[in-house]
């Protein structure tokens, strides 16, 4: 990270003076820089020097957090500093850095603190740190970091990365600049707190208080609808079984879900009340696929699938009837139906349409629950309140089209559903992953989970609301013209690729209030050849390959290829799909607009729409010549198997 991209306070340290520093009331001398590759590390430690103490932590208290920030930071730019500087570093960073702190009496002994001041600091040294290392917290074994190249799971980065190309909003984002801002902003003022003396659950309902209102506000929420955060998507469909428990029925439960395939792979194990991962967000160890302590055991699953055998999509009007018969035989069999709406899948698919969700509730009344898995987020708030007008669950998260960092789930409630809450206990098993912060404040339902809340998550949600900000200040008709030029851009890059195939995908048509960029398709799902097997596409396992070498700096093994080869190109992860002839699955690529293509990346801010629009429509020119460079090196990368890394060169 350059100083361009630290957060707001710490961001142009050059504003506060000399003498603005010379006046902090503190013995320590300033940080000395031995080596101009410190300055960033040195900067970054004064700038958040000043901000702590300016809002009111006793200085020396201020210095020696801010060290502990710095020192992430400064370890997570190590790599990058040439070797007189790295032996240079303070002698102070190991040990800030640390995930254990090195104790009162050396915290003293590093920062000149009192007992109590090096005593607070080593309590709340979980508490404490970079807002990207504080996001890569409260998250399954997805989000964790990978040392060797900096990234999680999803190949991003909660650091900044401007110089990748990225249209990966289906799958998941770096954090951009804006994002990183927001989050980094709540992070300081929960550290302030902190060392002020405010008790940790007080400073951390603070900063979820700020991001219910956020969403509450985007969404138009109204009394009596409620918002329960929650770590992933799927976790949100985890929630939403639960909810379903609250009814107090006493019936067997029927779940039905649309094209599990094409939402997440954990889905079907949550909506069974199972684990769907080797650990939870909260850091417990769990048996994949084993069931969760309070949810039924006997609830059942109907998979409805979107497209035939062969990948084709099915008609709307055979899906719904297959959806209306097996509800209709479930109620009379006696049982809870909970019916999801896909809006909408990861090859983008809306199913089943919100006109026959309506008529399904007109003639069954409240008998069943309805669940809109609105997980990608590409519908206006007034989308949103058609289905909440439904009483509907909506599921939504800011780590998709919003291109917030990855793991950041809610479910919007409405009031029906919310007034379960006040009635009975939610599963105990939920407690591996929920807090009670993420619910209502005073929710009944929560009492028995774990007091506090979610940081990283909270966070994750800052950096997620200013991209929903940025996105909304931008009118409705010029989102659509911007999907609009980025699907004619697309289709270009894949029409002079040879062999790639953009896959079909009906209209998106949802109410008559729809705004016109939502009906427009923004994820574009293509297949590609298998290169060293004529006649087939890449399998899933193959397309992952280019999705990697994509995200990968190709110079060091194609040195002739040109700019091309080191371009960082992040799309979205492959989705197994019938191959187009014969048995077997392919793996098909996705490019995506995200909110950020709309609201404009941070990084092109000095640019004029018209010139940004036309470098970011010539980046899609980028990703599909990678793509053909790929295939003609085919037995080349495979041989050299070269990997990501969060800079790239």
């Amino acid at each position: 990270m350059t100083l361009a991209t630290l957060p707001a306070p710490a961001r142009r340290p050059g504003a506060f003076s000399t003498a603005e520093f010379a006046a902090l009331p503190t013995s320590l001398p300033a940080f000395s820089v031995a080596h101009p590759a410190l300055l960033p590390l040195a900067h970054r430690h004064e700038a958040e020097t000043l901000w702590l103490a300016t809002h009111q932590v006793p200085p020396r208290l201020a210095r020696a957090a801010a060290a502990r920030a710095a020192a992430l930071f400064g370890e997570a730019e190590r790599a990058a500093l040439p070797p007189q500087a790295q032996a240079l570093l303070p002698g102070w960073l190991a040990p800030m850095a640390s995930d254990i702190s090195p104790g009162p009496t050396r915290l003293a002994e590093l920062f000149d603190l009192s007992a109590e001041e090096a005593g607070r600091l080593h309590g709340l040294w979980s508490w404490l740190g970079t807002a990207d290392a504080l996001m890569e917290t409260g998250g399954d074994i997805r989000l964790a970091r990978d040392p060797k190249t900096a990234l999680n799971g999803y190949g991003c980065s909660h650091r900044p990365r401007p110089w990748a190309i990225t249209f990966a909003s289906s799958t998941a984002s770096s954090s951009s600049e804006r994002g990183y801002i927001a989050a980094d902003k709540a992070r300081l003022q929960v550290s302030a707190a902190l060392l002020r003396g405010m008790a940790p659950q007080r400073a951390l309902a603070s900063c979820i208080g700020a991001v219910r209102r956020g969403l509450g506000r985007a969404y138009g929420l109204r009394p009596g609808e409620e918002i329960v955060l929650a770590a992933s998507g799927t976790d949100t469909e985890l929630l939403a079984l639960a909810l379903t428990h609250l009814a107090g029925t006493g019936q067997p439960i029927l779940n039905i879900l649309i094209a599990p395939e094409e939402t997440g792979r954990g889905v079907p194990m949550a909506a069974r009340g199972q684990h769907f991962a080797v650990d939870t967000a909260l850091g417990h160890d769990v048996t994949f696929e084993a069931p969760i302590e309070g949810f039924r055991p006997d609830t059942a699953l109907a998979n409805i699938a979107l497209r035939s055998a062969s990948g084709a999509v099915r008609p709307q009007g055979e899906v719904e009837a297959e959806i209306e018969a097996v509800l209709a035989a479930a109620l009379a069999q006696g049982r809870r139906v909970i019916l999801h709406g896909l809006d909408l899948s990861k090859t983008g698919l809306l199913a089943p349409s919100p006109a026959f969700l309506a008529d399904l509730r007109a003639r069954y009344g409240a008998g069943f629950d309805i669940v809109v898995d609105a997980c990608q987020a590409r519908l206006s708030p007034s989308s949103v309140r058609a289905y909440l007008a439904l009483e509907a669950v909506v599921l939504v998260t800011g780590s998709k089209f919003f291109t917030g960092p990855p793991f950041a789930g809610a479910a919007l409630l409405p009031a029906s559903v919310a007034a379960r809450l006040g009635t009975a206990r939610l599963p105990a098993g939920l407690a591996a992953y929920f807090n009670q912060g993420e619910f209502p404040p005073g929710a009944f339902a929560a009492q028995g989970l774990p007091a506090g809340g979610n940081y990283g998550l909270a966070l994750r949600w800052h950096a997620a609301l200013a991209e929903m900000r940025a996105l909304l200040r931008v009118a409705p008709k010029r989102r659509a013209d911007i999907i609009e030029a980025f699907g004619a851009a697309v289709r270009q890059g894949i029409d002079a690729t040879p062999g790639l195939a953009l896959l079909p995908a009906p209209p998106i048509a949802r109410t008559a209030a729809d705004e016109p960029w939502e009906r427009l398709p923004s994820i574009f799902t293509f297949s590609l050849p298998a290169p060293h097997a004529p006649g087939r596409c890449l399998t899933p396992a193959e397309a992952r390959q280019v999705y990697v070498w994509l995200n990968t700096d190709l110079s060091g093994v194609l040195p002739r290829a040109g700019e091309v080869a080191a371009r960082i190109c992040h799309i979205g992860q492959p989705v197994p799909l019938a191959q187009p002839e014969g048995a077997g699955q392919m793996g098909a690529l996705r490019v995506s607009a995200g909110a950020r293509l709309i609201s404009g990346e941070p990084s092109h801010r000095s640019l004029a729409l018209g010139a940004r629009l036309r470098r970011e429509f010539a980046d899609v020119g980028i990703v599909f010549a990678k793509i053909r460079l790929i295939l003609e090196n085919w037995q080349r990368l495979c041989a050299a198997n070269p990997t990501p890394s969060y800079r790239g060169g």
